[in-house]
């Protein structure tokens, strides 16, 4: 039986064969490897299709977020938990 990974994006699951190959060109490969090599620099899928029988993942390099940008989102995060938490008791 074959195994397969599972991708969430932002839209749906998709799910791939583990023995899927990644048919990509040499200079494609360097040029990624070496924009990921970078201090902070990272390799992160943008989108997941079908094409042709075949699954395209079209990948970008993103940096990652500064300290203080993940202690804003999770300040943002946690008010707007509460907030709906308020008004989920306020509705009973």
């Amino acid at each position: 039986m074959p195994t397969f990974h599972r991708i969430l994006m932002g839209t749906g699951r998709i799910t791939i064969p583990e023995n899927a190959k990644a048919i990509v060109h040499r200079r494609e490969i360097g040029r990624l490897d070496e924009a990921a090599a970078k201090q902070g620099m990272t390799l992160v899928p943008t989108r997941v299709y079908l094409r042709n029988r075949r699954i395209k993942i079209e990948v970008g390099v993103a940096r990652g977020k500064k300290m203080y940008d993940k202690r804003e989102t999770e300040l943002k995060r946690t008010v707007e938990r509460e907030t709906r938490a308020q008004l989920k008791e306020r509705n009973r």
